[in-house]
């Protein structure tokens, strides 16, 4: 699936979430989607938890991500030193 065809599946909206980014058609976060991933839950499991999610739309969360990150400095929390 196109790039373009992924980030359409996710939407900003001010009165949905707070105007966070959430999977079209849902109140589920980005954010949401990849704590979740983040904690080890399967693209699977997530489809089970959350009826009429598709694999198409976590790839849009970490697609959405990515392309949101490409932008900006990100300083690691702690530095280390040899």
């Amino acid at each position: 699936m196109e790039d373009r065809n992924l980030l359409e599946r996710i939407v900003l909206n001010p009165e949905v979430m707070a105007g966070k980014a959430v999977i079209r058609g849902t109140r589920l976060t980005v954010e949401h989607i990849l704590n979740l991933l983040a904690h080890g839950e399967s693209v699977e499991t997530i489809m089970e938890e959350y009826p009429g999610v598709a694999k198409e739309d976590v790839l849009a969360c970490i697609l959405f991500a990515a392309r949101t990150l490409e932008d900006t400095a990100f300083v690691p929390f702690a530095v280390e030193t040899a």
